[in-house]
């Protein structure tokens, strides 16, 4: 009787405890928002991180720097995303101080739709910004023929797509615009958002490869997953060294390697149009954000443990997805960053 009695008690018990243990085992969500260079990257982690951590569910709108930077800052997302970094104004209207944190290194390339054209064009920074603010506006200018000799280029007119929302491919594109034609930084400008004298314009990465590959005689810029994955032809650009380079791992690693070395203490650098041999010139890292002194600890201390595993372990799966991986010493440096955030 006695046995009956307990075995009735421990299964009230059981009973009881359920509701904690369910609990326990409920899914703790962080959202964040922000760039879509990076998107296909971080999809890959925060899909690889939760089968580590099933009850962590990490979600990521990918709806531009702008966006990101803008919802962070009104705190509708716990972290936001970048390829352009926060200028000081931007730091200076968020709530508290923000961490910028390097993850990946990848390319914004040149692409272009052009029927019967098979080769891959060849563009200097000069041809390219002068394309982009309307001064040449035919595919067999002189100016992109005397590039490309023996390429047969048709008469047709250039339709230049650009992004219709704010962008950190935006900014990388104009970055490195910027710094090789004095007339396109007075004409147009660094930032996420610029007023473009020509084209039309398509929201995120995806907006824009769709553009191009619907529009014959089309010219854009995204980041070089976008490319690969639309099969869709991009092309190389010249380097500082005079090289026409096609976007690679090993060209992005080359243009990462100055930078690694003199990384100023916010991670906040621009490594586009940088010297040396084999370099692409249209490079950049992207970064999350973080406040570092949040209000929510437990999603803070998630987050660090996140950003100690993506630039260790999940550093592996940068290079399948067209990524170039960090350099070990700015890893090193982020390491050391990620003390200073509240948890």
């Amino acid at each position: 009787m006695k046995a009956i009695r307990f075995l009735i008690a421990s299964a009230f018990g059981a009973i009881l405890a359920l509701p904690a243990a369910t609990a326990q085992a409920q899914t703790v969500q962080i959202n964040g928002a922000g760039a879509t260079f990076p998107y296909p990257i971080y999809s890959k982690w925060f899909s690889e991180y939760n089968k580590l951590h099933p009850d962590i569910e990490i979600n990521y709108q990918s709806i531009g720097s702008g966006g990101g930077i803008r919802q962070l800052t009104n705190q509708t997302v716990f972290f936001g995303a970048t390829d352009g970094p926060m200028t000081s104004d931007q730091q200076f209207a968020a709530p508290g101080p923000i961490l910028h944190l390097p993850t990946v290194l990848g390319a914004v390339v040149p692409i272009y739709n052009i029927p019967g054209v098979d080769t891959q064009l060849k563009f200097s920074g000069k041809v390219l910004a002068d394309v982009i603010m309307g001064k040449v506006t035919k595919w067999n200018d002189a100016a992109i023929a005397g590039l490309n000799p023996g390429v047969k280029l048709p008469a047709t007119d250039i339709t230049v797509a650009h992004r219709s929302d704010g962008s950190g491919t935006t900014y990388i594109f104009v970055d490195y615009l910027s710094k090789v034609s004095p007339d396109f930084k007075k004409t147009v400008g660094v930032a996420t958002s610029v007023n473009w004298p020509v084209g039309v314009g398509g929201k995120g990465n995806e907006g824009v490869a769709g553009l191009v590959k619907q529009t014959p005689g089309s010219i854009g810029y995204v980041e070089l997953v976008y490319a690969t994955q639309n099969k869709i032809d991009y092309g190389s650009v010249q380097n500082l060294n005079g090289e026409f380079v096609s976007a690679t791992l090993e060209g992005v690693t080359a243009a990462a390697s100055a930078a690694a070395m003199a990384m100023p203490k916010d991670f906040r650098v621009s490594i586009t149009n940088a010297p040396g041999a084999g370099v692409y010139p249209i490079s950049s890292f992207t970064w999350i954000l973080l406040y570092e002194h949040p209000g929510d600890k437990k999603r803070s201390k998630i987050m660090v443990d996140f950003m100690k595993w993506a630039l260790t372990e999940g550093q592996k799966y940068a290079t399948d997805l067209g990524y170039a991986p960090l350099p070990a010493q700015v890893v090193t440096l982020e390491m050391e960053a990620l003390k200073r955030i509240s948890i």
